[in-house]
Formats: structure tokens, C-alpha cells, sequence
């Protein structure tokens, strides 16, 4: 199992958060999600066996974008 952060443009409150948690847990191989949307820190840590442009994929489909990992 591995563990990476991607940072994410475009998240600014709980309700962003919850949306981008939701769509990450849907990816086959994700076995945690953390997100973190204090100031200057917009990011989505993933644990588990999910290839980058899955995880790229539900951060758009919650409506942000992976701006770099």
C-alpha cells in the first residue's frame, strides 16, 4: 500500500472536502482519503493502490482539479 498527496485547486470549505472525499472512495484501490482544506493548504491524501489519472479523474468529477502531486 502507498500513500500520495495531490494538491487541488479550487476547494475552500467542509462541503468541498466531503465532495471530493466521496468521489476519491469510489476509486478501486483507494483504502483511505484524507482532505485537507486549511488555508494554504488545498490537498487530498490517498492511501491504498490507485493509479494518478483515477484519483485526477474523481477530484474533477467532485468538480476541483489536481493541480500537481
Amino acid at each position: 500500500m502507498s500513500t500520495h498527496t495531490y494538491a487541488v485547486e479550487g476547494m475552500t470549505c467542509a462541503h468541498c472536502a466531503g465532495a471530493v472525499t466521496r468521489e476519491v472512495r469510489k476509486v478501486d484501490g483507494v483504502t483511505d482519503v484524507a482532505v485537507d482544506v486549511t488555508e494554504g493548504t488545498l490537498t487530498v491524501t490517498v492511501e491504498g493502490a490507485a493509479p494518478d489519472d483515477e484519483i485526477a479523474a474523481a477530484v474533477d468529477e467532485a468538480g476541483y482539479a489536481v493541480v500537481a502531486r
